[in-house]
């Protein structure tokens, strides 16, 4: 697999797939630019080297049709304040406007196209937008761990058409989470919250196998008791993730679910809050965090890890109230002096809010991307470019 530094770039166009995907405020503000301050490197590199740089992105999900809360405009502002250059954006990121415009490009220039999620092809894969995408460029460089696990346009689809290789930041995830899988000390103990189930299902089947222990946290562990009968309240999992869920053995000593909650009223009233035992929920009530008696078990087997990969909050930490196991547990993390993995834009984001990125050892860019690499899983975006 070729690194950015096999390639000559003077005077060539290089199309860059970054991860910009990065959280808005209403007003279209970024709320953590931690991604896109990852990525500086390598388009610093790109300049040095006398590169024509086109950079590439999706933000959020607009359902293949623009969506103007969704337009990377301040993404370009941040990315001119980061170099101090100017960094010039289309209105869209194929189109006639554009094929006019990049051959037109400087060395040194940098173009940011606009959202690729505004085409639905990229989602889909398709290979005739990819070869359009390929055209703008005369070398690919994928800087975007966070959606290797991916198999889109921008992604899969463009290495077909051109001389391809990895950024440096992408390269530092590979080259990092590696090094953590071969000296991954045991007891490896692996954390996983967050909402969605769905994307995390296959990552909680596989970690059963690998890890020594696996706690659970977030929305995700109360569907799996709600699938298992056990906890009431709020939707069942249906299709195959339910069969999935019936299948996971709730007696396996390596997986820990959460045996009681933190609960607010389902209108999230700003005075409501209460802590329960999984049996005595009610019923206009929601829950929002796992318990103390969830937080004390999860701290305890936290103490005696060698290494500990964590993804997904494990409560609504966006809200003081519900911020309390999140903090407990990365505290936890941080006291038991192991080698520690975090990862995830909501695990970037609760990180970044108590400033606590500096206290472990290794913050990916990626979430479903990072948990993927390391239980074993193949990662398209990575192998496209062997």
């Amino acid at each position: 697999m070729k690194t950015i530094k096999d390639f000559n770039f003077k005077d060539k166009r290089v199309l860059v797939r970054c991860d910009f995907n990065v959280p808005l405020d209403e007003k279209g503000n970024v709320l953590d630019d931690f991604r896109i301050k990852q990525t500086i490197p390598t388009i610093e590199y790109l300049i040095k080297k006398g590169a024509k740089i086109i950079l590439i992105s999706h933000l959020g999900k607009p359902g293949g049709r623009p969506v103007e809360s969704l337009r990377l405009t301040s993404v370009q502002d941040k990315l001119m304040e980061y170099l101090d250059l100017s960094v010039a954006k289309a209105r869209d990121c194929i189109g006639r406007e554009i094929e006019e415009w990049v051959p037109k490009m400087q060395p040194g220039e940098i173009l940011l196209l606009e959202n690729l999620r505004f085409h639905k092809e990229e989602e889909e894969n398709n290979l005739g937008f990819a070869q359009k995408l390929s055209k703008l460029g005369d070398i690919y460089i994928n800087d975007a761990f966070g959606c290797c696990h991916r198999a889109h346009a921008s992604i899969v689809g463009i290495p077909q058409f051109l001389p391809s290789g990895i950024g440096l930041l992408l390269e530092k995830e590979i080259n990092t989470l590696s090094e953590a899988l071969k000296k991954s000390a045991s007891p490896l103990i692996v954390i996983i919250g967050g909402i969605k189930i769905a994307t995390k299902i296959k990552l909680i089947e596989r970690f059963l196998k690998k890890a020594d222990h696996l706690l659970l946290g977030g929305k995700i562990a109360y569907e799996i008791l709600a699938g298992k009968g056990i906890c009431p309240g709020g939707p069942l999992p249906e299709g195959e993730i339910l069969k999935k869920i019936e299948k996971i053995n709730l007696t396996n000593p390596k997986l820990h679910l959460p045996i009681d909650a933190a609960l607010c009223l389902k209108t999230l009233e700003e005075g409501y809050f209460r802590q329960a035992s999984l049996g005595q929920i009610r019923k206009e009530e929601e829950i929002f965090d796992i318990g103390p008696e969830t937080i004390n078990l999860f701290s305890e087997i936290i103490k005696g890890a060698k290494t500990v990969i964590w993804n997904g909050p494990l409560g609504h930490f966006e809200d003081e109230r519900f911020a309390k196991s999140s903090l407990s547990i990365a505290n936890a993390i941080i006291k038991s002096k192991a080698f520690s993995i975090a990862g995830g834009g909501d695990t970037d984001a609760f990180l970044a809010k108590y400033n606590l990125r500096e206290e472990f050892d290794h913050v990916s860019t990626g979430g479903e991307a990072m948990l993927a690499f390391l239980s074993g899983e193949k990662l398209p975006g990575i192998e496209v470019l062997k």
